[in-house]
């Protein structure tokens, strides 16, 4: 127990979980549930769908998978198709990492039998793993996506309560692409009345490229069943004005219409527009398949 939050150690059956419908093919999630306390987040569904609680549950009890980089190791033994992704479902560099170090672990099983790999987090703490990324980076397709919804620091603190401030992920870009590797930032979730105008768009996309990023994606927010009740609790709390029309506008779906989607896209187009980034803007659809590994 630290603070309000609780850890459970538990064992897992399996590290490497198979994915449909998205970019790569496998995902590590080495814990389940996240200290940053996102409370827009995708994965608050899977705990629903696992009859866990996605609110506090979520936040505060997060299950530790002690045996995870031992199984990576052993599953890894035998060759995987296409490329894996650490992070989709929980944070691999939330806070606790600093004392489990079960994502350094995993690297270094993925540095001694290396798959592409693709690292998503709003965590700084990866820069204490530079030996093991750029090693495994020498070796197969490595790249690294930080997920920055905001660079205003006050909003940063009230939508992500304890992820680090955004000027230290941009730090931390800083630090990894000076170490070479492949490191963008993730517009994501894009919020509707709160982080979708194009000025604040552009505040991200302007830090992004002067961090040194490679790239620049984004990602509209999508309310599932397990994320939609935490949310609007947020919204009505924070931004109670915004409520009425989260409500009418989303109804009982999970995504905005078709036209809001194509205005979102035309923002983020002007606002990039003359800021250069090597790769391909990213575009990335809700991770509707993915599956976390029991």
């Amino acid at each position: 127990m630290v603070g309000s939050v609780r850890f459970i150690q538990s064992e897992c059956k399996s590290a490497l979980t198979r994915v449909q419908g998205m970019p790569f093919q496998w995902s590590l999630n080495p814990y389940r549930g996240c200290m940053h306390g996102c409370p827009y987040c995708y994965a608050r569904d899977y705990f629903r769908r696992m009859d866990r609680d996605p609110g506090a549950g979520f936040d505060r009890v997060i299950e530790v998978k002690t045996n995870f980089a031992a199984v990576l190791e052993h599953e890894l033994r035998r060759p995987h198709d296409g490329s894996v992704a650490l992070g989709t479902a929980t944070d691999p560099y939330q806070p606790c990492e600093g004392g489990y170090r079960i994502t350094r672990r995993t690297l270094e099983a993925l540095a001694r039998r290396p798959m592409p790999l693709s690292i998503i987090t709003k965590g700084t703490m990866i820069v204490r793993d530079l030996d093991l990324l750029t090693a495994i980076a020498r070796r197969v397709e490595l790249r690294i996506w930080s997920s920055i919804t905001t660079v205003d620091a006050t909003l940063a603190r009230e939508l992500e309560p304890k992820a680090p401030p955004p000027a230290k992920r941009l730090e931390a870009i800083r630090r990894m692409r000076a170490a070479g590797l492949r490191s963008g930032v993730l517009l994501a979730p894009v919020i509707p009345g709160i982080t979708d105008s194009e000025p604040a768009m552009r505040a991200v996309a302007e830090a992004a490229h002067a961090a040194g990023a490679v790239a620049f994606g984004s990602r509209p927010l999508k309310l599932d069943p397990g994320t939609k009740d935490v949310f609007y609790t947020f919204v009505a709390a924070q931004f109670p004005e915004l409520l009425p029309r989260y409500r009418d506008r989303y109804g009982d779906g999970t995504t905005l219409d078709a036209t809001y989607l194509r205005a979102v896209e035309a923002r983020i187009e002007r606002a990039t527009a003359g800021l250069r980034f090597r790769d391909e803007p990213q575009r990335f659809s809700q991770p509707a398949q993915l599956q976390l590994a029991m």
